[in-house]
């Protein structure tokens, strides 16, 4: 583990840890990969700038706000993966889990190890009894891990009237 770096939690593989502005480049190649475009969409993230605008209103705000956020997911020798956390959405009434990982890294059980810790974090040290997760219809891996770590799907939903249909989970 790096000094300087807030840490979170440790599993068998991975280290989850606060994002820092130094890891502009990282979020850079995360927010363009191929996954993230396609089921999260385009954050309109392509500088170092633009990077640590995004880390800035996001998680490094919601650390201030909240306490927590969506934080690097890291292999314990210091590469970054992808990012997992909780996040607080102003259109849910409980706090949700993110995840995202770079192409290369999915379907080698890093998601459910880091989602896994994640969970277990938010009740016991967060104090967070339910936990949302929110995804798209077609994203069957994300919606495999969900189920996986064990939260169930309550219903359809729409952010707004013309936004497109999400699923909610629950724990």
């Amino acid at each position: 583990m790096t000094i300087g770096h807030t840490y979170i939690l440790k599993t068998e593989r991975l280290q989850l840890r606060q994002f820092t502005l130094d890891d502009s480049e990282f979020i850079i190649r995360l927010l363009n990969s191929e996954g993230w475009l396609k089921f999260i969409g385009d954050r309109n993230v392509q500088t170092k700038e633009q990077a640590e605008n995004y880390l800035k209103k996001g998680p490094l705000k919601s650390y201030k706000q909240n306490g927590f956020g969506l934080c690097m997911v890291e292999m314990h020798n210091g590469i970054p993966i992808g990012m997992c956390g909780i996040i607080k959405r102003d259109y849910l009434k409980h706090p949700d889990i993110g995840f995202a990982f770079l192409t290369e890294y999915c379907s080698m059980g890093y998601g459910y190890e880091i989602a896994s810790a994640v969970l277990v974090h938010a009740r016991n040290d967060l104090n967070m009894p339910t936990i949302f997760a929110i995804t798209l219809p077609n994203n069957k891996n994300s919606i495999r891990l969900l189920e996986k770590i064990g939260l169930r799907f309550v219903k359809l939903f729409r952010t707004e009237p013309e936004a497109e249909e999400l699923l909610l989970y629950s724990t």
